[in-house]
């Protein structure tokens, strides 16, 4: 489980295919306190580290994990978002986080706040996917506050220190984005759907 509270940016080093899987290896500062087989949420999907060096670790998708993320579209010298999974004394500072994103989105407009911005993102409606006026959502594994909620998008506000130290820095119109929307939201909506076909 993660929170949503991104550690730092890591360096895509290099990106190899293996039949429909894909290994990506990454630079971060952590890498010496990481072992094998621990969890790291990337652009908010949970992967296992594979292997390791004093300075960069790889982790692989799976064919289900890159038709359903952006992780298909990164290139070498791309910034990723990471966080470690949280320790149960940790303070969850953001929201519950499974790691487990539900689909991509579109920028569709970034607009400038006056020392802060507001990006705007389209996704395509699927099963009980949906946002709520001041919920939380997962953007590339950042934990946001949804403003100006669609039934087809909704609007983040982004304070300088998150565009600085997340990769919302290099995100424009067109970007492609992870989503995981909120487990709480996804389970009501479930719950809702089925009491109404009763």
């Amino acid at each position: 489980m993660f929170s949503g509270i991104i550690e730092q940016v890591a360096t895509v080093m290099a990106v190899r295919s293996e039949q429909q899987n894909k290994h990506f290896t990454f630079r971060a500062d952590f890498c010496r306190e990481l072992k094998i087989d621990q969890s790291i949420a990337h652009n908010g999907v949970c992967l296992t580290v594979v292997d390791l060096t004093e300075d960069t670790y790889t982790v692989t998708a799976m064919k289900e994990t890159l038709m359903r993320s952006n992780l298909d579209l990164l290139q070498v010298g791309d910034l990723v978002n990471v966080e470690r999974s949280m320790k149960p004394d940790a303070l969850l500072d953001g929201h519950i986080v499974q790691g487990h994103v539900d689909q991509t989105a579109v920028c569709t407009a970034v607009e400038d706040a006056g020392g802060s911005w507001y990006f705007t993102f389209h996704y395509e409606p699927q099963g009980d996917n949906c946002t709520v006026e001041k919920g939380s959502v997962a953007v590339n594994g950042v934990s946001l506050t949804v403003c100006d909620s669609r039934p087809d998008g909704f609007r983040v506000a982004i304070i300088p220190y998150t565009f600085e130290h997340t990769n919302f820095c290099r995100l424009g119109v067109g970007s492609v984005v992870n989503i995981e929307f909120d487990i709480v939201g996804k389970y009501i909506a479930r719950l809702m759907r089925n009491y109404m076909k009763c």
